[in-house]
Order: structure tokens, then C-alpha cells, then sequence
């Protein structure tokens, strides 16, 4: 069985966020980059797990610049056998997906998983357009996973309830919390990690459907107003006209 995993490089969850050149480009200037947590934890842990129960190759993929290789190598090191970077730079989700898409073509995985969705745009298209791509079934925001032969068993979150699927190998699934736990690389697995192929491959011709306009800043936080517990006329006042909740 070989599993691909698409991992894309996220800003830490605590950085600070700005924008250059007219508010068009983030400011990468002292920003710290992991692998986006929904890649890591769940879809490249799920892999991981079923690599150790039923002996699955697991390759990693990702989409950008060198500077995504110590991303990449972390996904290594966590228990990933191969990586593959697809040397091009872009935001747009149709274009990355096609780069995904081109790659798996005729690799013959059998399961696709992504993230549900990145953290930084917050974007979750990557699954359905690689599916569309591949004329795949696709699966998505699934929180359990499990396999009996080439049938999959996938629970996945709706509105008021859970909605349990099967569907038949080969599939592009999207996963969320409760897919699998966490894990931290251990000294063993950083060290393998140097020595596993890594292979830079050039795109293939596609276009990017989409391209930033602008980012903006959400508004600031207001200041704090404190209002004695025996005022309370006053904080009748200030939340029927400031607050305007009543």
C-alpha cells in the first residue's frame, strides 16, 4: 500500500502577523515556520499508524521554495519514507492542487490525505480539486479513519450529529481533530531523516485561478472599561449605547 501525505509549511501559531509592499505580501522577517498542524498531527500521524499495522509506504509532498525543506525533513522525522518538492511558489489552490494531481498521476497511491485546512489562509480546496484532478472519491473533515482490505471506513463531523462512510481504495481523504495524536520526532528519527530522499521536481505548465488583492488586519482590541458591581446604571448605559447589546 503507498499513502501520499501533502504537507504545507504554515506560520507558528504565535506569530506576529504583518504585510509588506502595500499590505500584499506577509512579512516573513523573523517568522517561525512549522508544518500546518492539521497536516502534521492527523493526516500525516494517521499515515504513520497505518504504516505500522499494515506496512505502508508513506510519501510526503509539498508545493514551494527551499526554504519548505526543513518542513519537509521534520515530516521525515516524524516516520515519513520519501519527500517530494514540487519547486514552485504560489498561493493559489487550484495550481497547487494540479501539482499534487500531476505528481500522484501514475504512482498509483492509494490513499491521498491532507489537512482539513491550512492555518494561515485557512483554505480546505486542496482535497476536492487533487480528487477531481485524480477522478477520485473524496472524503472530507474526517475525524476517524479505518481500513479492512481496499474498503475504508470514514466518520467525519456534520451539523448536529457524525456521518459514517465507506468507500473504496483509492481515495483522497481530508482530515480534522480525532483522526489520530500528535507525535514528537525522536533523536533516532531526526537523524534517519537527513539521509531519506528528498527529490525537487520542476512544475508542470497550470494556472493559478486566484492572486491576492490585499490583506488587512483585523480592527484592534478596544480598551477595557471598568465598571463598579453597585454602578449598575452605568453599565446599563454603556452597553445599550456602546456595546449596543441591548
Amino acid at each position: 500500500m503507498k499513502i501520499l501525505v501533502c504537507i504545507s509549511k504554515t506560520p507558528d501559531t504565535t506569530a506576529k502577523i504583518a504585510f509588506t509592499d502595500n499590505n500584499t505580501k506577509f512579512n516573513e522577517a523573523g517568522v517561525q515556520f512549522i508544518i500546518n498542524p492539521y497536516d502534521e498531527w492527523y493526516a500525516l500521524v494517521r499515515a504513520l499508524e497505518l504504516k505500522e499495522t499494515i506496512g505502508a509506504d508513506v510519501h510526503l509532498i509539498t508545493v514551494g521554495g527551499a526554504d519548505c525543506d526543513p518542513v519537509i525533513r521534520k515530516a521525515l522525522a516524524l516516520g515519513g519514507d520519501e519527500a517530494f518538492r514540487v519547486n514552485a511558489d504560489s498561493a493559489d489552490s487550484y495550481y497547487i492542487a494540479s501539482q499534487i494531481a500531476a505528481h500522484a498521476k501514475d504512482k498509483q497511491y492509494d490513499i491521498i490525505f491532507t489537512g482539513k485546512e491550512t492555518i494561515d489562509y485557512n483554505g480546505s480546496g486542496i482535497g476536492g480539486m487533487v480528487a477531481e484532478l485524480l477522478e477520485r472519491p473524496y472524503v472530507s473533515i474526517a475525524a476517524k479513519f479505518d481500513l479492512n482490505g481496499t474498503v475504508a471506513t470514514v466518520n467525519r463531523e456534520i451539523e448536529g450529529g457524525e456521518e459514517v462512510c465507506e468507500v473504496s481504495l483509492p481515495v483522497v481523504v481530508s482530515c480534522q481533530k480525532g483522526m489520530a495524536e500528535a507525535r514528537i520526532p525522536n533523536m533516532r528519527g531526526i537523524m534517519a531523516a537527513r539521509t531519506k530522499p528528498l527529490t525537487v521536481v520542476e512544475p508542470v505548465a497550470a494556472d493559478a485561478l486566484t492572486s491576492v488583492v490585499s490583506f488587512e488586519l483585523p480592527p484592534a482590541k478596544a480598551g477595557v472599561k471598568l465598571i463598579s458591581p453597585d454602578n449598575v446604571d452605568e453599565l446599563v448605559k454603556l452597553l445599550h449605547e456602546e456595546a449596543k447589546v441591548i
